[in-house]
C-alpha cells in the first residue's frame, strides 16, 4: 500500500451506504432514453475523506484507483460518440441486470465494495460499472464515483461519466443515463479527475 493509501486508510470517514428505496425496482426495466441536453456540470469544492469502503476497494483492486493515461495532463472530458454513448448503455443496462440487489449486514466495518459479486449493493453496481468502462479504454479520469443522499433519506453510491456533453449518471436505481442535474439527490462528494483515491466535497450550489 503506497504512502498516500496509508494516510487515507486512517482517516476515511465511516458512513455507511445505504442502496435501496422506493426506485429499487426500476433498474432492471426499459432502455435508457435519447438524451438532449446542454452541458451541465458538476463543481467541486474542497478535498475530503474518501469513504473508508473506498480505499478497502483501493487494496482489493489496486488497478482501479490507478490514473490511467498520463498523470501531469490537465484531465479532460470525452466526446460522447455514437460508439461511446453505446458503451455507456450497455454497460448500464448489463450491470443493472447481471447483480441481484442485497442488502448488506454487519455496518460500515463489514461493507466491502465488489466488482460483478453475483449479489450486491449500490456501491457494487458502481464500482463495476467503472471497472467495465475502464476494460473497454475509457479514461479513469472521466469516470468518478460520486455519493449522494436519496430523497427518501439514505447515502447512495452513483458512477458520473464526465463528458463533452455534461456529467452524466449510470445509476442502479434508474435504467436510463441522465445528465447529473436531473437526478432527485443531494450531493456529497465525488472521486477528484486529478486522483482516483482523492475525493473532494460537491459545491453547495450544485447539490
Amino acid at each position: 500500500m503506497n504512502r498516500a493509501l496509508t494516510i487515507l486508510a486512517g482517516v476515511a470517514t465511516t458512513l455507511t451506504l445505504s442502496c435501496w428505496g422506493p426506485a429499487a425496482n426500476a433498474a432492471f426495466f426499459g432502455l435508457p432514453r435519447a438524451l438532449k441536453f446542454q452541458v451541465e456540470r458538476i463543481t467541486t469544492e474542497s478535498p475530503t475523506l474518501a469513504p473508508m469502503a473506498h480505499t478497502r476497494f483501493c487494496v482489493q483492486y489496486p488497478q482501479d484507483c490507478r490514473v490511467h493515461g498520463i498523470a501531469f495532463r490537465r484531465p479532460h472530458p470525452v466526446a460522447l460518440t455514437d460508439e461511446r454513448m453505446q458503451d455507456l448503455v450497455a454497460v448500464n443496462r448489463d450491470v443493472n441486470r447481471s447483480i441481484i440487489p442485497q442488502a448488506s449486514e454487519g455496518g460500515v466495518l463489514a461493507e466491502r465494495w465488489r466488482v460483478s459479486p453475483k449479489f450486491g449493493e449500490c456501491h457494487d453496481y458502481a464500482v463495476t460499472k467503472r471497472h467495465e468502462l475502464l476494460d473497454r479504454h475509457w479514461p479513469s479520469r472521466s469516470l468518478l464515483l460520486a455519493e449522494v443522499v436519496t430523497s427518501w433519506g439514505p447515502h447512495h453510491l452513483i458512477l458520473v461519466v464526465r463528458t463533452l456533453q455534461g456529467d452524466l449518471v449510470l445509476d442502479n436505481l434508474n435504467a436510463n443515463i441522465k445528465p447529473w442535474s436531473r437526478t432527485p439527490y443531494q450531493w456529497v462528494r465525488i472521486q477528484s479527475p486529478d486522483n482516483p483515491i482523492l475525493w473532494s466535497k460537491v459545491a453547495r450550489s450544485a447539490a
